[in-house]
């Protein structure tokens, strides 16, 4: 009976507590916001930076439409944060936090202390750019669109919520009972808000050049289908006093221009023909910008400090083929990627060794050995992780950087042959005698000489892996629906990993086409601890919880991994300034302004 009337009294002041949380100006994912509610501006921007100008950016590939967040197609850049030109979301995020939301849209939020629910209070000034009010019917209307038509994180994430009440033209509440995903409030925050009387529902979900009516502060000025986009200020825009958007979006005019081929792309660069440049190849970043728009200082090198976890750059292997569905299979290839000699020889030793999903931050497991928290939330799961990944002494192999390391290669063949692979004059196969052979699909020359390096390799076990080099719009549509074998893909990585790895590792994503579940991935102990770290309510559980799941993909192998940079590597012409402070998340696009000699 005390049990009961603890229990009853437990439920009431939690009730109690919800039932009085008051609006906040913004929600951190854990703690509090670092900015109080009477804040001016975000710290990494310039409040009075100049206005005017244009600033022209090189992409590589193409676009097919205007539309960024239904699954068909291939969006134009500049649609999406981190510029996010036209369309807004209710808050906005600081890329100097982790996960930190603060008003936009909405100019505030209410959350209870067990985050059974969000609701989102409309500025009342906010406006779409023809002029029309931001209503809550706005914001449902976007809600349940992006539900049933939206990409596949969206549908997953929005799907969750119980139910929606709109009781005034500024209030929105979500009924988030039971769900027990304490991210979810911070992700509502995040959705991007439609014009229910400017868009059209039926026809959503095809490709379009035709612009979303958004409420942000540029509008799409000129389009040349798959070849460039340009965004024009909006100078109505209702926001632009706001103190999130202050020392934001300080040029005139945006220009995206595509090119279709790397080196073409370089030689624009040379050639004064844009203005912002992200290198990813190491030798080209230390030796090829010798140039005379470098010498004569029309443009300079900008390295940015990486401070978020580095992701992982990886060879994803498509377990959803047989080729690749015995975990011995693909642990052996990773022996036989040399990253030592790649690196010296391919790379000017610039890059390091990625051992981790979360490299480079507290939330890596590599190295550390399991807690207590880790333990108990894999002991449903006895065989999800090996026992040298769970105390912290696995490795990725270490060569002796020759590219001929016959010890690695020695450790592969064990491998292989304890998956029923045998050598038969030279070629290795199956035990229904069918050869060891597949295909990578590369979309970039640099990601073709990588490899072709590994094949190289390969065919020294009598493994043949064939490099099939194709466009742009070839391979993300052959991606978007698991059409290849192998791939390299970078799965990048916040200070706060939360839904989207569901899109990435869980069950439901490995045949939703258009998830980032490039491997295949379907694990119960994966979905567990994705659950785990959702649920979180400290730090401290959220980073156990980040790191099982780190344990239990790296004892899947499901990828070979590659490496990292440890900086962004950022060219810009001298005309283009940034502030002095970089933001936790590093190069920060929506802050430059342009000043002309």
């Amino acid at each position: 009976m005390r049990l009961c009337v603890a229990y009853l009294i437990t439920g009431l002041l939690g009730a109690v507590s919800n039932a009085v949380a008051a609006p906040q100006h913004g929600l951190a994912m854990h703690g509090q916001p670092a900015l109080p509610p009477t804040f001016e501006n975000l710290p990494y921007a310039k409040p009075d930076a100049p206005k005017g100008g244009r600033i022209i950016y090189g992409v590589l590939g193409t676009f097919d439409t205007l539309n960024p967040y239904a699954v068909r197609g291939v969006a134009a850049q500049g649609l999406t944060p981190p510029l996010g030109l036209v369309v807004q979301s209710l808050m906005m995020r600081s890329a100097d936090e982790p996960f930190t939301l603060y008003g936009s849209i909405a100019e505030s939020i209410d959350v209870p202390d067990d985050r059974s629910s969000v609701t989102f209070r409309l500025n009342p000034r906010a406006r779409f750019s023809d002029g029309h009010p931001i209503t809550s019917e706005d914001v449902a209307f976007t809600w349940g669109l992006l539900k049933e038509k939206g990409k596949p994180n969206m549908r997953g994430s929005y799907g969750k919520v119980q139910k929606v009440e709109t009781p005034d033209a500024l209030t929105i509440r979500f009924d988030l009972t039971g769900v027990g995903d304490r991210e979810l409030p911070l992700i509502l925050g995040l959705m991007p808000v439609l014009a229910k009387h400017a868009t059209d529902a039926e026809k959503f979900e095809e490709t379009s050049l035709t612009p979303l009516l958004g409420s942000g502060p540029y509008l799409v000025a000129d389009v040349k289908a798959g070849e460039s986009i340009t965004y024009k200020r909006n100078p109505d825009f209702w926001g632009k006093d706001l103190p999130i958007n202050r020392g934001l979006y300080n040029v005139d005019e945006y220009k995206f221009d595509y090119y279709r081929d790397a080196n073409t792309l370089f030689e624009a660069f040379k050639g004064g023909l844009y203005d912002i440049r992200s290198e990813d190849n190491p030798t080209r970043w230390v030796t090829g910008y010798d140039f005379p728009r470098m010498t004569e200082q029309k443009s300079v090198k900008d390295p940015i400090e990486v401070r978020t976890p580095k992701g992982m750059t990886a060879l994803a292997m498509n377990t959803r083929k047989p080729i690749f569905s015995d975990i011995k299979t693909r642990e052996a290839l990773s022996y036989l990627f040399d990253f030592e000699w790649v690196n010296k020889s391919l790379f000017e030793g610039v890059y390091k060794r990625t051992s981790s999903y979360f490299e480079g931050s507290d939330l890596a497991s590599t190295g550390l050995t399991a807690s207590e928290r880790e333990k108990a939330l894999l002991a449903p799961y006895p065989d999800a992780v090996r026992a040298d990944i769970l105390s912290g002494a696995w490795r990725p192999p270490v060569s002796d950087g020759t590219g001929r390391d016959r010890n690695n290669a020695k450790k592969a063949f064990e491998l292989l042959k304890s998956a029923g692979w045998s050598l038969d004059k030279g070629v290795l196969k199956n035990q229904q005698g069918e050869a060891f052979s597949f295909e990578a699909l590369v979309v970039t020359r640099v990601q073709e000489r990588l490899a072709l390096n590994f094949s190289e390799s390969l065919q020294k076990l009598g493994i043949q892996m064939n490099v099939r080099y194709v466009d742009d719009v070839q391979y993300w549509r052959r991606v978007a629906t698991f059409d290849f074998d192998m791939i390299q893909f970078t799965w990048g990585s916040s200070p706060s990993p939360g839904n989207e790895q569901a899109n990435r590792w869980g069950m439901k994503s490995k045949d939703r086409e258009g998830s980032l579940n490039y491997p295949g991935v379907a694990s119960p102990a994966v979905d567990a601890a994705i659950d785990a770290l959702l649920a979180a309510r400290s730090r401290e559980d959220f980073v156990d919880a980040v790191r099982a799941l780190d344990r239990i993909l790296l004892s899947g192998f499901y990828v070979v991994p590659l490496f990292n940079a440890p900086e962004q590597w950022i060219i810009r012409s001298t005309a283009v300034k940034r502030p002095d402070k970089i933001p936790l998340f590093g190069f920060a696009p929506e802050t430059l302004w342009r000043v002309e000699n």
